[in-house]
């Protein structure tokens, strides 16, 4: 089979598509013809090493897969050889052929495409869980989601909107933010990318307390990190929760007079680990998202697509934050 290697630490231009063995499912496994790989910030991530798993080379990136049941390994009653699959988290993705574990593998209804399922779990499950399980948003709460044009933002845009929540989406071009409001974003704050001087901070808290109200936000969704966490953190209600997703910007440093003085919680939001951890709630998340789509209260938005042999690209064009909603590569 072909997959796209990473043999040694850098950037997506080191990845190479290469010729290897098929790969042999073992006990409580299972071998996926791969039909779709979600691309996700940890891919950039994992191929520097610097994310906070780092497999022995050579593997794949790719953390979220759909495709095809093949081969089932000792042992895997759940499953059948012909079941169309989304499969999360998984590792080494991006390849004609996948093993997984049968326990990440959850079916597909036919009327879900290969490329949406494979743009769901990870971005619906990290913002649901963020959230749900994280926050406990609540109906009629306002919810400010930095970085709302990209994969988890627009998801959890979408969740809010499921859960009642009053949303302002933020991020850094009319073309996000446009795409936000399609997927039901009430009003709309635009930042500037780069580092913020003080007086730009300053001014984007005081657009940020202007679009949540004279409450603040009830809810901070951070995936961005950097310098616009403080500046988003400044705009939160009494006893508000800033959730922190990801890092995209860098990581922040926030000064913690600013908890104190908000009576607010830093909430550490880490879906991967709560996945292994708590299975039970993970499985009855995955079943309440699949119920949100098949009522057509989620899609994920799927905005680019990418061969596998352009994979690398697929990764630079998140890295280079200007993508917007779900790249996906695709396997023929």
């Amino acid at each position: 089979m072909k997959a796209l290697l990473s043999r040694q630490p850098g950037g997506p231009d080191t990845l190479t598509l290469e010729d290897v063995p098929d790969p042999q499912p073992g006990r409580g496994e299972v071998r996926i013809r791969v039909r779709a790989v979600g691309v996700n910030f940890p891919d950039l991530l994992i191929i520097q090493d610097l994310y906070q798993i780092k497999p022995p080379r050579p593997f794949s990136p790719g953390g979220e897969l759909a495709g095809v049941v093949e081969v089932l390994g000792e042992g895997v009653t759940t499953l059948k050889t012909g079941d169309r699959v989304l499969v999360s988290p998984v590792r080494s993705a991006m390849a004609e052929m996948a093993i997984a574990q049968a326990g990440n593998c959850w079916k597909i209804p036919d009327a879900m495409p290969f490329d949406q399922a494979a743009a769901l779990l990870m971005t619906y499950g990290t913002s649901q869980h963020a959230l749900q399980d994280r926050a406990h948003l609540k109906a009629g709460e306002t919810l400010l989601v930095l970085g709302a044009g990209g994969g988890v933002g627009l998801a959890a845009v979408e969740l809010g909107k499921a859960m009642g929540a009053r949303v302002i989406a933020a991020a850094s071009s009319p073309e996000k933010l446009a795409l936000a409001r399609e997927h039901g974003a009430d009003q709309g704050v635009q930042y500037a990318q780069g580092p913020l001087d003080k007086n730009a901070a300053r001014a984007l808290t005081d657009s940020f307390k202007a679009a949540c109200g004279a409450q603040g936000a009830h809810v901070i969704y951070d995936a961005i990190g950097g310098d616009y966490s403080e500046a988003a953190l400044r705009a939160i209600a009494w006893q508000g929760r800033h959730l922190v997703v990801g890092f995209t910007a860098g990581i922040p440093k926030l000064p913690l007079n600013l908890p104190l003085l908000k009576g607010c919680e830093i909430v550490g939001v880490f879906w991967g680990e709560f996945t292994q951890r708590n299975p039970a709630l993970h499985a009855a998340n995955v079943a309440a998202l699949m119920t949100l789509y098949l009522d057509g209260k989620i899609k994920p938005a799927v905005t680019e697509r990418f061969a596998l042999a352009r994979g690398g690209e697929a990764i630079a064009r998140l890295g280079s934050r200007s993508a917007r909603g779900k790249i996906v590569v695709t396997v023929d």
